[in-house]
């Protein structure tokens, strides 16, 4: 079980850090992707979403 949770949560990262990179984005507060934390990457994330007025496809509209 722990093995499956640390693969998702790898897999996770991967995805919105190759989400980040197509936005441009390849650092935070001089610290590269890679060292960020998921819930930093998803923050990161959220952040230029909503600054640019996007949302992600897996979010609905509401």
């Amino acid at each position: 079980m722990g093995n499956l949770l640390r693969n998702a949560v790898q897999l996770k990262r991967k995805k919105l850090m190759n989400k980040l990179i197509n936005c441009g984005i390849y650092k935070k507060n001089n610290k590269h992707l890679y060292e960020l934390t998921l819930s930093e990457l998803e923050k990161e994330y959220k952040i230029y979403m909503d600054t640019n007025g996007l949302m992600s496809h897996s979010e609905g509209r509401g």
